[in-house]
């Protein structure tokens, strides 16, 4: 597959042009990538806006993930999910439908999703969930879907589901787009964590039928920091694509990265040239550690292919003391709480990162001097009564108090550890006892609150 803005970039450093353009550093190396790092000079093409090298780029993209059209991103799936509830806004305005505009969601959302909410002026509106237990995780059903979406006067302007989660649960995406279907709205997925599925086992939202969904490459694929996709399904392509540019353009920087978009570009070639084959060889690899961690003694819980999700609080430790003891044996992993810890792997983990793995589950304090289990963290309804919109909430004169203060207090700046940055208190919600508690397991000691009320 070819790579035209890598293509591209490399031709221009080859020609020493004197650079009397941004960025400052003129292509004169102080880490090493400087070369490679330009602005949207001539031939260069214009993120959101172009029509040259970048939108080729983006169609290879879309044809690997069989999207009816892909956009870049250099600023994360954050961009993308802000882009997205502004297409459903803009759209909305092009029938000229006066009814509310809210979006019916899952209670597990990034927080850029209540930013994005914020701006536009939308409502969110949480699905009621029968059981309940970490804030990472929202157990939607199609059942529970279809039994929330009766209960609404008007429809929203979508549903909005974040799988895979931060803990590696996946929801039935194909069955939950039938539901959707069958209501007459559309099926957004915060897919950040699932790029690799569609190259898997065609569990991608593409594949599933959702209208918009946004994956971060830079989590799960050998992208840069910052790179990640906006992809539109081929059915909504006349619907939705029309607002794209224009909405990435309201929230995006003007100077996107060109090394996140040479990544991007690059990612391509990397997914078209046996990764597929790659990326089975790797998950079998996983399968087989995950049980050895077992045996050991260790609680794996069932996730995603590609995350390993230890229960720490079952050995009698939490998660952050097993991330502590981890790094004595050289390892990093990407989040620990009271509870858990999460890996994420990908083919480009080598043999002596699993192996280390293995190694540590074999002298791990949780497997060599077990204690009583922790009890598990297991939160009630957090949705409680909502005094104010999110707009209104977010845009209020506002104060930070301590959290052990806040017990129905109203909610402004959305109150979230990061990671997972999954909001404990949306904004415009009154706060419960039940977020308090929360806000304590999560070692959050202040939170701002609307001051007039």
């Amino acid at each position: 597959m070819d790579t035209p803005i890598v293509d591209f970039v490399k031709a221009y450093k080859e020609k020493e042009f004197s650079r009397f353009h941004m960025p400052g550093h003129k292509g004169h190396v102080f880490f090493g990538w400087e070369p490679y790092d330009i602005t949207e000079i001539e031939g260069a093409d214009v993120l959101h806006l172009g029509d040259g090298i970048i939108t080729e780029s983006e169609k290879n993209a879309a044809s690997l993930f069989g999207a009816g059209a892909t956009h870049y991103s250099t600023e994360g799936s954050s961009l993308c999910i802000k882009a997205m509830l502004a297409v459903l806004k803009m759209e909305q305005a092009s029938r000229k439908r006066m009814e509310r505009s809210y979006i019916l969601a899952g209670r597990n959302i990034h927080r850029s999703m209540v930013d994005a909410c914020a701006l536009l002026d939308l409502d969110i509106e949480f699905i009621r969930e029968t059981e309940n237990g970490h804030i990472c995780t929202s157990k939607i059903t199609p059942e529970l879907l279809e039994a929330s979406l009766e209960r609404q006067k008007e429809m929203p302007l979508a549903v909005y589901l974040t799988s895979p989660d931060y803990l590696g649960e996946c929801l039935e995406l194909s069955e939950l787009a039938k539901v959707c279907e069958l209501f007459g709205a559309p099926l957004v997925v915060d897919h950040a964590h699932g790029a690799y599925l569609h190259f898997l086992n065609r569990a991608h939202p593409m594949d599933a039928g959702a209208a918009m969904c946004c994956d971060s490459a830079h989590k799960t694929l050998p992208v840069l920091t910052g790179g990640a996709y906006l992809h539109i399904h081929k059915k909504y392509l006349e619907r939705f694509e029309p607002y794209v540019r224009q909405a990435l353009t309201l929230f995006g920087s003007t100077s996107p990265s060109y090394l996140v978009l040479q990544s991007l570009d690059l990612c391509n070639r990397y997914l078209a040239e046996g990764y597929e084959e790659r990326l089975k060889d790797r998950i079998s690899e996983i399968e087989m550690l995950k049980e050895e961690l077992g045996r050991q003694g260790l609680f794996i819980k069932k996730s995603e292919p590609l995350k390993i999700v230890l229960n720490a609080s079952k050995s009698g430790y939490t998660g952050l003391e097993a991330a502590e003891e981890l790094r004595e044996f050289q390892m990093e992993c990407e989040y620990a709480d009271q509870e858990y810890v999460v890996f994420m792997l990908t083919p480009e983990n080598t043999k002596r990162d699993l192996e280390r793995l293995y190694s540590w589950g074999e002298k791990s304090r949780l497997v060599k001097q077990p204690k009583k289990e922790r009890e598990a963290l297991s939160f009630g309804e957090f949705q409680t009564e909502r005094v104010l919109s999110v707009r209104e909430a977010v845009l209020s004169k506002s104060e930070w108090i301590p959290t052990e203060k806040a017990l129905g207090r109203v909610c402004s700046a959305q109150v979230v550890s990061c990671p997972p940055a999954v909001p404990i208190a949306v904004s415009g919600e009154r706060i419960s006892e039940e977020m308090i508690r929360a806000f304590s397991v999560f070692k959050i000691a202040k939170v701002s609150v609307v001051a007039d009320l």
